[in-house]
């Protein structure tokens, strides 16, 4: 009976990581659908600005057009999972996987595709911080995809996509010509600003007060050394590129900010 019991788990599993691993391979093909069909011509009928560019502006634009539809289908289904998935919230360790599966098998097929795009397009969207982030993302969700586990912490690091349309839209307004000084720019610099320490910054307590609350408990010991090492080090490899950006963010706003009032005070 206990045998038949574990073939039926380790079958369910396997068919669980069967279709986790479609819904990756389906999310790269859509994504790259979306930058190489869809995106110019959704771009040529919204923005005149986009048929002037040189094609390699027009590839990072239809880039951040997918980076943004990711972000949005992503970042709204965390939030869901998050408020109304209490199986997870239960047991963030254990707790049943499926729906964060999915969204963590969505962002892997996007990463796929990001990588590819970036490998590509190197000497122009090549950007080595992104590309340690892409490799530390998908090294800790491997193991949410393959073994089902810590639903509820791969889950809470898709917060951070929340702030990425406000990031895409001030290279969109910068690319289409709005002046660095308008109050559309700064208003959108503002809300980056803030919305990105939200999600990525003001986070990082509550993350690590769950992960101090697990440590050292069974459901912890039974992950064993590699899912706990796939765990934190990528964990903490996140929180210092986000302390980067979130350097680079403020700075860029605060040099903007000076310079429309030394416009206004002239």
């Amino acid at each position: 009976m206990a045998s038949c019991t574990l073939w039926c788990c380790r079958n369910s599993m396997e068919d669980s990581n069967y279709v986790g691993y479609c819904i990756v391979a389906s999310s790269f093909v859509a994504f790259q659908f979306f930058f190489s069909a869809l995106s110019p011509q959704l771009s040529l009928s919204l923005s005149p600005r986009y048929a002037t560019l040189p094609s390699v502006k027009q590839s990072e634009w239809n880039s951040r057009c997918v980076s943004t539809l990711h972000a949005l289908i992503v970042g709204l289904f965390c939030l869901y999972i998050l408020w109304f998935d209490d199986a997870v919230n239960a047991n963030p360790i254990w707790g049943d996987p499926w729906l964060v599966k999915l969204n963590v098998a969505i962002t892997c097929g996007y990463l796929l595709y990001d990588l590819l795009l970036l490998m590509r397009y190197w000497r122009t969207l090549g950007d080595s911080l992104f590309v340690c982030h892409h490799l530390a993302a998908l090294y800790a969700y491997g193991y949410v995809l393959s073994r089902g586990v810590l639903p509820f912490f791969a889950n809470f690091r898709l917060i951070s996509e929340l702030s990425t349309p406000f990031v895409n839209l001030r290279w969109f307004l910068d690319t289409a010509g709005w002046p660095r000084s308008s109050w559309l720019v700064l208003a959108n610099g503002l809300a980056m600003m803030v919305v990105f320490f939200v999600v990525r910054i003001a986070v990082i307590p509550s993350y690590y007060a769950q992960v101090y609350f697990w440590y050292g408990t069974p459901e912890y010991e039974r992950l064993g050394l590699w899912v706990q090492l796939a765990w934190i080090v990528p964990s903490v490899a996140l929180e210092v590129l986000n302390v980067v950006w979130m350097y680079r963010i403020i700075r860029g706003f605060y040099r903007a900010f000076c310079r429309s009032k030394a416009r206004k005070a002239t």
